[in-house]
């Protein structure tokens, strides 16, 4: 028979370790044996980081050096803040901060949204089967790569593609959109939401899908209409994930991306089509100066650490935890 004690506060009964049937706590190696399975499939994942995120850290002693790939990181001249002054007055360089951050400000205000719109629209859906299928329809171009993707756009909107000829048909000029420097901006944000919408509202669908149905229920019997309960109702119980998706997307501001850009740079010149990524790659990889490169993406490192920094403390203030505490 076991045997309870009740606490004093709150008379919750209790059941202590050395009394007959009680369950002795697991020890930590028993624990780590039970376990062994997962840690071992956490393990790839971990050594990722560890290799390409942590180990390539120390690659950044790159940024203070006039580094020879022959000589080495041990031979090489030591040049100390050099590549930063020269980052600093260098209009390449101020040229490709201003398209990366107009590029990043547009992501956030038409992207960052589409996802949350998308899963509330998913959401409203009351039949399971058609919900699934839209599911799958917009979640299948994530798993297209750039080239693909690019290449339906030039399909599409190209000088000889669809639309073109369809304005051909009656009678209407063409439009001018791929390699247009003006609309490159707009066009590469269309094609990140076309591209990733639909896989950026998991994370939106699995909130909405914690919040307790018995508070729309109520709403409607207090006579909210369905923009009262968004309002009320699903925006405030969805908030802490809406600010730490915002808080990680401030921290990858300046990094907007590689291949998209890079595919698509030549058609529309440096001038509009360069962005922080793209130019330490043809800083560093193609003219071979790579302390410069290594200078800049130090540089965007920790403007993105400040970003992150910083939104997380706004995030406090409003009450949100944030993605830590400070």
């Amino acid at each position: 028979m076991v045997m309870t004690r009740v606490r004093e506060s709150g008379g919750i009964p209790t059941t202590s370790a050395s009394e007959p049937g009680a369950t002795p706590p697991a020890r930590p190696g028993r624990r780590l044996r039970a376990d062994l399975v997962l840690l071992l499939l956490l393990l790839p994942g971990l050594l990722y980081f560890l290799v390409f995120h942590y180990g390539a850290l120390f690659g950044n002693v790159l940024a203070f050096q006039d580094y020879v790939p022959f000589l080495g990181v041990r031979d090489s001249a030591w040049v100390g803040f050099a590549h930063f002054e020269r980052m600093f007055t260098d209009p390449l360089f101020w040229s490709a901060v201003a398209n990366t951050v107009l590029i990043a400000l547009l992501q956030l205000i038409f992207f960052f949204p589409a996802p949350l719109a998308l899963a509330l629209l998913l959401h409203s859906i009351v039949g399971d089967t058609i919900r699934k299928f839209v599911q799958s329809v917009v979640y299948l171009p994530h798993f297209l790569s750039w080239v693909i993707v690019i290449a339906l756009f030039q399909h599409m909107l190209g000088g000889a593609g669809v639309v073109n000829g369809w304005l051909a048909d009656l009678g209407v000029g063409g439009i001018e959109i791929i390699g247009n420097p003006d609309a490159y901006k707009p066009l590469v944000v269309a094609q990140v939401i076309w591209k990733e919408c639909g896989w950026a509202t998991i994370i939106f669908l699995a909130a909405l899908a914690n919040i307790d149905e018995q508070m729309y229920e109520a709403a409607a019997l207090d006579g909210a209409s369905w923009w009262r309960r968004l309002w009320h109702v699903t925006l405030p119980a969805i908030r802490p994930v809406i600010i730490l998706l915002l808080v990680l997307r401030l921290g990858e501001f300046l990094s907007i991306g590689f291949e998209q850009f890079f595919l698509q740079r030549q058609s529309v010149g440096a001038e509009a089509g360069e962005v922080l990524d793209t130019f330490v790659y043809y800083t560093g990889f193609a003219s071979g100066d790579f302390g410069y490169a290594a200078a800049v993406g130090l540089f965007k490192g920790v403007i993105g650490v400040a970003l992150i920094y910083a939104a997380n403390r706004v995030a406090h203030r409003f009450g949100e935890q944030g993605i830590y505490r400070s």
